[in-house]
């Protein structure tokens, strides 16, 4: 298992899937706090893509020189074991962003 923090950028392997959800192997961010990554074999990851429409709870990023987004509504706890390799970290104001838009969401 990739040890993984709080905004870590992994590659995740998401099949297999159904209906809608994002698949294949690609990047996602870790979303879940630290003490749950470090107790826990799950990890709460939301997929980046770079396709789809502009909705307001998918939060623009560039990221490896590439513009998408952080798929919120595609958020989705994972084992381990689909967490591939570490390949970077979002920037604060994208991480800021990520938790507000995310308080928006369920905190109403």
């Amino acid at each position: 298992m990739v040890a993984a923090s709080r905004f870590d950028v992994v590659l995740v392997r998401l099949d297999p899937t159904r209906g809608s959800e994002i698949r294949k192997t690609r990047p996602c961010v870790v979303i879940s706090p630290d003490e749950m990554n470090r107790a826990l074999r799950t990890v709460v990851i939301a997929p980046m893509t770079t396709q789809g429409h502009a909705y307001p709870w998918r939060i623009s990023v560039t990221f490896a020189g590439k513009a998408g987004r952080v798929a919120l509504d595609q958020i989705r706890t994972v084992h381990g074991e689909r967490l591939l390799t570490r390949v970077g970290q979002l920037d604060a104001d994208t991480a800021s962003k990520v938790l507000g838009t995310l308080a928006e969401m369920f905190g109403r």
